[in-house]
């Protein structure tokens, strides 16, 4: 019996192996097929609730079965896995061209598109509607035999290439090891980070201390270690995942990504692959975002180039280095932070207990938007690791079930995202609940110390705990305009504009205790935390923008005459420069998110809603961080709506008018 094709509420992770998922995908994929069949042979009159409607509620199994299964490749996979994910891609992405190329179905949805002015539908329903229609027409549906054919071909390609992307970069992050014996090489590393290197080297079975690519041992290692050599040796592996003469270099599959890209886009009717995406984005324009990204350039490069000389200076007086290198930045941005702030990453860390961060994003919760979480044990999970909570409001009624996965261990990607295991929406009368789950990667509790968070690792919990509340508080009809189904350029604003209440006295009063004496977090550090925010602000600025543009130069552009990845970086990074190039480094081969991720020609959206999550948040300090009204008008109008109206509309409903950046660069100390 197969536990995926039976009918089940929660994900029944212990029920499943590996052999269940082809044969469970296969036959979900048969049934999708057969509702899509229902409504294309209907011979009744294409009506919204017939055609429209009845298309955004087929595919509900195989939704569910492959949103296990994907979750799992990212968290939690193995050869096996990878192996089926390779597999069963093509035949996703051929199942889905079956949908979007159906001639039948696309001429149903066209009549009532075409009706759609003397139907009586709510804007919900119009925002349904006119997403299904895009989504056809934007996928081939008005392309010629011979055209729809070559689509296929190019969407079976990218599928693959992009998965084969992302485990040449696993397979590089976790072929790498750093392996010290003498106690020396240690020196400047906070006990908590030799302490977990040392518990990584016995799990290993050898002596002394290892570290890895993994962000909880990589981080630390640059920011503190003393022995400039070995951190060296650190930043420039890492720079080179997949940019070495091995079997896993990505260039070839770069190139190959950006070019089917730009043969799609060209096939759609688009001019670039930028110009397809971005369609459908708040931004709408490849122009508007360089001209957005240039602007926000223009005001950050002239701090940037002053916070570098300053950091260079430093590093010359107290390190007597010649040429600050991009494996001393963060060794020495953390040494003069301490300097000028008084400020100890390690000092914050006895505060920032991860049960007790967690408790205080529970609370934070509560008091803004009325949730309440349960422990509970009694739900089915893939790890032990993973935290398992009931989500309820102030009336007692059911909102979520959320899942909580926050170490790394060996088949758990890096970084930290947000996924959902079931959809809200509402069917046949029933407002069907989401289950939502975030994933990240801290430091594991050791022998003799629990789980403590940098103060980073503190904003990354708040950033994907917001994006959970978007998807645990919507309520609306349809599953694909739930939750956090918006414009990309939307999506980022319920989680940044959360990391705004750590850097709050109220908010910190709430969690920020010493885990042995349980003393609160000194106010003195308080404030040192919220001066410090906008250290090096420069320098984070243009960082972010140079990411953004380098993803703006791959899909803006005809890519078909690039043949070097490195001389196209290095063009794309001439305007945002300020560390020297390192020959054998490369960014774009490891550019999972653009390259594996959904944020092809998106990366600049990071920016862009934190416009507007800095914009978002100065209402709330007009009137008070934790006011009522405010955190209802957000709940309201921005958490529960998802994708059911333009994000613009949305955002002025809540906020009274459009977003300015001068909130970001006021906060920023760029003004």
């Amino acid at each position: 019996m197969n536990p995926l094709l039976q009918p089940f509420n929660t994900a029944p992770f212990s029920k499943i192996s590996t052999e269940h998922y082809k044969p469970a995908i296969k036959k979900a994929i048969e049934l999708a097929k057969k509702e899509i069949a229902e409504i294309v042979e209907n011979e009744a009159k294409p009506t919204f609730e017939n055609t429209t409607e009845a298309l955004d509620f087929t595919g509900e199994r195989l939704n569910r079965i492959t949103s296990i299964f994907f979750n799992l490749n990212s968290a939690e996979t193995s050869d096996e896995i990878q192996k089926i994910a390779q597999e069963i891609s093509p035949w996703l992405s051929e199942f889905k061209n079956d949908i979007t190329l159906n001639q039948a179905l696309f001429q149903r949805i066209k009549t009532v598109f075409e009706d759609r002015d003397r139907l009586k539908l709510t804007p919900e329903q119009k925002t349904l509607l006119e997403k299904q229609y895009k989504g056809f027409a934007r996928n081939g549906a008005n392309l010629n035999d011979l055209d729809k054919k070559a689509l296929r071909k190019i969407d079976a390609s990218l599928s693959k290439l992009s998965l084969k992307f992302g485990e040449n970069v696993l397979t590089e992050t976790n072929a790498f090891e750093l392996h010290l014996v003498e106690e020396k090489q240690l020196s400047g590393l906070p006990d908590s980070t030799k302490e977990a290197a040392h518990q990584l080297a016995t799990e290993r079975g050898k002596e002394g201390w290892v570290f890895t690519l993994d962000y909880p041992s990589y981080i630390p290692f640059l920011t503190y270690a003393d022995n400039r050599e070995l951190r060296k040796e650190m930043a420039i592996a890492a720079g080179k995942k997949a940019f070495q003469n091995n079997a896993f270099n990505n260039e070839q599959i770069v190139l190959d990504i950006v070019k089917l890209r730009h043969q799609r886009a060209l096939l759609l009717g688009y001019k670039t692959h930028a110009h397809f995406v971005l369609e459908e984005r708040m931004a709408e324009t490849p122009e508007k975002v360089i001209a957005f990204s240039k602007d926000l350039l223009k005001k950050a490069k002239p701090a940037a180039k002053k916070e570098f000389k300053n950091l260079e200076n430093y590093a010359k007086k107290i390190g007597g280095i010649s040429q600050l290198q991009k494996w001393d930045g963060a060794y020495y941005a953390e040494k003069l932070k301490k300097e000028i702030f008084d400020l100890d990453q390690e000092i914050l860390k006895p505060y920032f207990k991860l049960e007790n961060v967690i408790a205080g994003a529970f609370t934070i919760a509560h008091k803004l938007f009325d949730l309440n979480f349960e422990a509970v044990t009694t739900i089915d999970k893939y790890h032990e690791d993973v935290k398992t909570y009931n989500v309820t409001d102030t009336n007692g009624d059911f909102i979520a079930i959320f899942y909580a996965d926050f170490h790394p261990r060996k088949g758990k990607r890096n970084g930290a995202w947000m996924t959902s295991y079931k959809p809200q929406q509402i069917k046949n009368s029933k407002n069907e609940r989401p289950h939502i789950s975030i994933v990240c990667n801290f430091t594991k509790p050791t022998a003799t110390k629990p789980s403590l968070l940098t103060f980073n690792e503190v904003t990354t919990l708040f950033h994907e705990f917001g994006h959970a509340l978007h998807g645990m508080l919507a309520n609306t009809t349809y599953n694909s305009l739930s939750g956090t189904s918006v414009s990309w350029d939307f999506v980022e604003l319920p989680s940044q504009i959360l990391e705004n209440w750590c850097y709050e006295k109220e908010a910190l009063a709430l969690f920020a205790t010493h885990y042995e004496t349980g003393e609160m977090l000194p106010m003195e550090y308080v404030e040192k935390i919220k001066e410090s925010a906008s250290f090096h602000e420069g320098m984070q600025t243009l960082r972010q923008l140079s990411f953004g543009l380098l993803d703006m130069c791959w899909h803006s552009q005809d890519p078909s005459t690039i043949s070097s990845i490195k001389d196209f970086e290095n063009a794309a990074f001439a305007n945002t420069k300020l560390y020297p190039n390192i020959e054998e480094n490369c960014m774009s081969t490891g550019f999972s998110h653009i390259f594996q991720g959904g944020y092809s020609a998106g990366y600049y959206s990071y920016k862009w809603a934190e416009v507007l999550d800095a914009d978002a948040f100065e209402y709330f300090i007009e009137e008070g961080v934790f006011n009522k009204e405010v955190a209802t008008k957000f709940k309201e109008n921005i958490l529960s709506k998802g994708g059911t109206e333009k994000p613009m509309t949305l955002y002025k409903r809540f906020r009274g008018k459009e977003p300015k950046p001068d909130a970001l660069l006021k906060r920023a100390g760029l003004l």
